[in-house]
């Protein structure tokens, strides 16, 4: 065999476009089954003009989407600006193979299909959307809140709805319980196609962090990063709904334990995630499963434990504990809340244009389908 005929094998490039506003697991999830198909894949993220012309205005800044877009572990490239309506120019443009998108209809602002020119073209691909998630629904979990409620701070054992006054229940209707409860299903297949496997080396400093991660956003993203260059393998530890609760008060956390733990497992600088860890520091995290060197937390102040005790208490005994520079432009969890709550009139009105067009998707879909079977 002449070993100099041997070729080069050209690497596939996949091409997955879209608004990416609050980026959530159902998103990563989208990107990691597009790389899957391919060997580079490439995300064109559209600008905030380009979406607010055709579904509304977006909660995160086109910035803050490039950002999170780019830090998640399956996106080789992001392209700003991306047109809203998928071209075979742009496809072209950026030597693409194909192009991927959920199973579900996206169409313009005049009702046409955003893909029928890729489509007609031959260069569409499609995969699974996730089931449970979606921005528009996250966006309407937060318009059931009001700000004075998330000021409060739940006493132990208090109730969900214990700390509410009169005004606030009026406020919140039959949602306030809704506000929390997600209709994502977590599986051990979900985890495992999220997760990388890889175990630290002899020689890897292994650094924790831990938190809520609600609402995963560039602010924790900027944060993970600046943890993973402590060391070299970064375990993040999430608690758990109850705790969350306990700690924060009756309406956090927004997403469940399995839908932030998915968010930050998707996030290219985290190699492990310890689901539902303790409030504090224990023994047990630092020793058990991995021999942790170095316990980071941000510059800011961290809620005490229920009892009133440091939860880095251990961490700092043994000085292992680091702070981190927390950047002053990152945006909070309390900041996109706030955004939805301040703009409430502007987003509940792009929740009606957006189930309206939902609605007529669905039923383009199913004439569509419809056709098929009677081909």
């Amino acid at each position: 065999m002449n070993t100099h005929m041997t070729e080069t094998k050209k690497p596939v490039r996949v091409w997955v476009d879209g608004c990416f506003d609050m980026m959530h697991y159902g998103h990563a999830n989208a990107l990691r089954q597009a790389k899957a198909m391919g060997d580079v894949l490439v995300v064109g993220v559209h600008s905030d003009a380009e979406i607010t012309k055709n579904k509304g205005p977006p909660v995160m800044r086109e910035e803050e989407r490039y950002a999170a877009v780019a830090a998640c572990k399956w996106a080789d490239q992001v392209v700003p600006n991306a047109p809203y309506n998928t071209t075979v120019e742009i496809l072209r443009e950026y030597n693409i193979d194909f192009c991927v998108h959920g199973d579900d209809i996206t169409t313009m602002a005049d009702g046409t299909d955003c893909y029928q020119a890729v489509k007609d073209a031959g260069l569409y691909r499609e995969c699974k959307r996730t089931q449970g998630v979606s921005t528009t629904e996250l966006v309407g979990r937060m318009l059931l809140m009001t700000r004075n409620h998330h000021k409060r701070r739940m006493s132990a054992g208090a109730s969900s709805l214990s700390s509410f006054n009169s005004e606030d229940l009026g406020s919140f209707s039959s949602g306030a319980r809704r506000t929390t409860v997600s209709h994502f299903l977590p599986t051990s297949k979900r985890i495992v196609q999220f997760s990388e496997g890889r175990e630290p080396s002899e020689t890897d400093k292994v650094v924790y962090v831990d938190g809520t991660f609600d609402l995963f956003h560039v602010g924790h993203i900027e944060f993970l990063k600046r943890a993973k260059e402590l060391g070299d393998f970064l375990v993040v530890g999430v608690h758990d709904d109850q705790t969350v609760n306990a700690i924060k008060g009756a309406n956090h956390p927004l997403m469940n334990l399995h839908e932030r733990a998915l968010s930050v497992l998707a996030c290219r600088y985290v190699d492990e995630v310890i689901i539902g860890a303790p409030y504090s520091v224990t023994e047990d995290v630092l020793n058990k499963e991995y021999n942790v060197q170095v316990v980071a937390h941000g510059n800011t102040p961290s809620e005490p434990e229920l009892d009133g005790s440091d939860p880095y208490e251990l961490a700092k005994q043994r000085g292992l504990y680091v702070e981190i520079e927390n950047p002053n432009s990152t945006i909070t969890t309390r900041g996109i809340i706030d955004r939805i709550i301040e703009n409430r009139f502007v987003y509940e009105e792009r929740q009606r244009r957006k189930t309206a067009k939902a609605a007529l998707e669905a039923e383009q879909e199913a004439q569509e389908k419809e056709k098929k079977v009677s081909v």
